[in-house]
């Protein structure tokens, strides 16, 4: 079998790669070879699908901060939707996480001085099915926003697609082999070669390093829960995002219904991830502590795997063994918020091997996200 040839060849076309691959196809050819039968199916179609600077380290905030204004206003083509709509996020504290909140709105401010502490009563008139005797204290972000996961995921795929990339799909990597200055990858629809092979395969992503002949760096497949519940009496359309500061649960408004997750992070497999019945009881209960939501039934369910470095900081760079060889993982729970910064970095790390001027006045450098620094 012949091998097509293309100048960046990327393993993953979940939102990693699709954003990757849409920066870099301004730049040379680019195959997107995707293992399941359409793309998306993992991760980026299991998002919980919400915009928020807050949410995450030192070393995401940054990259959500500066993917905001393409997200605000995408370039020309990319959706014919918003791809952000206000929301807001409202983090509570009981009076035993007071200390949480106040470390978290110290870190927080000099990102967003827009956010605004408040009361309890405060609280509760922005969530009125708050319970009283929960919550304490809260710190409201009005630069939270839902999420179109699919339009932005689908804008990505189409710009790739209208500068004459591909989207190869039941393409399971086979094997990988360096040969004549190339990554050569075999998959079921074909054989592709490129001196550039990105590795965006989330979950996978060791287990393709591991193909090529590379030392795994050791990524965490976690799986996190999401159910939907009925609306309660008093329900808004209009509510916040509300988040417990210590990351406990969060709850939202969602298509009339109340899509909540108790925030688990359980260790996984790179599988196809299913909700556990002890996950979605906890969710419940958690939400029914610090809100008054009767719930009859859960009306669905389902879980994704988010997926981190050992340091939980996003791996964006080249292997110091592999020539050509580029490392596009450990996004974790943030891959939406982040994916227009994300493909800028993998776009100006392999064309110009220097960070992206958008990154400039934060406090990260390439050196924060180079696999170099598990050595």
């Amino acid at each position: 079998m012949s091998a097509r040839d293309c100048d960046f060849l990327i393993i993953g076309a979940g939102i990693a790669g699709a954003s990757a691959g849409y920066f870099l196809s301004r730049h040379g050819s680019v195959a997107l070879l995707e293992r399941e039968s359409a793309p998306g199916y993992h991760t980026t179609g299991r998002s919980a699908a919400f915009y928020a600077p807050s949410y995450g380290g030192p070393n995401i905030r940054p990259l959500t901060i500066a993917s905001g204004p393409f997200l605000r206003t995408p370039p020309d083509g990319f959706t014919g939707t918003p791809l952000l709509t206000d929301r807001g996020a409202l983090y509570i504290a009981r009076h035993d996480q007071i200390a949480a909140l106040d470390a978290f709105e110290a870190a927080l401010r000099p990102f967003e001085p827009d956010i605004v502490r408040m009361d309890a009563a405060q609280a509760r008139e922005r969530c009125g099915v708050l319970r009283a005797d929960y919550v304490a204290s809260a710190l409201f972000e009005p630069e939270c926003a839902d999420l179109d996961v699919n339009a932005v995921h689908q804008g990505f795929l189409r710009g790739l697609r209208q500068r004459g990339g591909s989207v190869i799909t039941d393409a399971t990597a086979l094997s990988i082999v360096r040969a004549d200055g190339k990554w050569v990858v075999e998959t079921p629809s074909g054989v592709w070669r490129a001196p550039v092979l990105v590795n965006a395969a989330g979950a996978w992503a060791d287990q393709v390093a591991r193909l090529a002949g590379l030392k795994p760096i050791g990524m965490r497949p976690l799986r996190r829960t999401i159910v939907i519940l009925p609306p309660p009496p008093l329900f808004s359309p209009h509510w916040p995002v509300v988040l417990d500061v210590d990351d406990q649960f969060y709850f939202k408004p969602e298509s009339g219904r109340i899509l909540a997750s108790p925030a688990d992070e359980t260790p996984s497999d790179p599988v196809d991830a299913q909700p556990e019945e002890i996950d979605v009881a906890i969710a419940v209960d958690r939400i029914q502590q610090a809100a008054d939501i009767p719930v009859r039934r859960v009306e669905n369910k389902w879980a994704g795997l988010r997926t981190f470095s050992p340091d939980r900081t996003p791996v964006v760079g080249f292997d110091n063994q592999g020539a050509g060889f580029f490392w596009f993982v450990g996004q974790g729970g943030y891959g939406i918020q982040t994916a227009p910064m994300m493909g800028r970095l993998a776009e100006s790390l392999i064309v110009d091997r220097r960070m992206p001027e958008e990154l400039a006045g934060f406090d990260v450098t390439a050196a924060t996200y180079d696999p170099d620094r598990f050595d």
